[in-house]
């Protein structure tokens, strides 16, 4: 029960986020040194960075026909939208399912579905307010194509934010993975949006809070409608 109670506080935290860790603590051990209080402020923000870049394992459900969340955070947007033309998904509008993260949420960010990838692109950008539509097509953004096993191709896309000043991508182009496997990781507040194939609806409402590696976005098996959500 101890270790499990544990577990449940303390997280593993990703490779990428020690050195921001390490510099926290050192700031924090100066503040302490010139005035206790100052050090007990930096001590939470060194306790925050740590549970920012915390990379929890996830039961991803298993299911060729599964597209699951690539982020945590809540969807903010449910609507056809052209995707941007570096996934190479056609000028057709499709449906796009967008999940705000905050600066509380976990950033690592995992692959929808399996297969190979096909693209990854970056392009530089805005920074601004990641919930807005414009985001989309404004904001620095890095987008990955995913090609599943039947052909069919799924984009997800990592867009930076008002604070987000670093997109980071772990995957080429080439490569074949798995659904829930870690792709990515966007600094501080962002956003990711999924491209369905055509014809497939979301399984998701907004407002909605995601899990990465975990919440069913779409079955692309079925014929299921959008879901409306009534907060309760």
């Amino acid at each position: 029960m101890a270790v499990s109670m544990l577990s449940t506080f303390i997280k593993p935290m990703h490779p990428e986020g020690r050195r921001f860790v390490a510099i926290a603590a050192a700031a924090a051990a100066v503040l302490f040194w010139l005035w206790q209080p100052l050090g007990w402020l930096g001590l939470g923000v060194t306790v925050w960075v740590y549970y920012f870049f915390r990379d929890p394992p996830r039961v991803t459900p298993q299911g060729e026909s599964l597209v699951i969340s690539p982020a945590d955070g809540v969807v903010s947007l449910l609507e056809p939208a052209v995707p941007p033309a570096e996934l190479q998904l056609g000028d057709a509008p499709l449906t796009r399912v967008s999940i705000f993260m905050s600066v509380f949420n976990c950033h690592v960010n995992r692959l929808p579905v399996g297969g190979r990838i096909v693209t990854v692109a970056y392009t530089p950008g805005k920074f601004l307010n990641a919930s807005l539509d414009k985001a989309s097509a404004d904001n620095e953004r890095n987008g990955v194509t995913v090609e599943m096993p039947d052909g069919r191709r799924i984009g997800v896309v990592q867009i930076a934010g008002l604070v987000a000043r670093r997109i980071l991508c772990f995957v080429a182009p080439g490569q074949e993975l798995m659904a829930g496997e870690r792709f990515g990781l966007i600094r501080f507040g962002s956003r990711l949006d999924v491209y369905l194939p055509e014809g497939v609806q979301p399984l998701v409402a907004i407002g909605q809070n995601m899990i990465a590696g975990e919440t069913v976005l779409a079955d692309l098996s079925g014929t299921a409608t959008a879901r409306l959500g009534a907060m309760r």
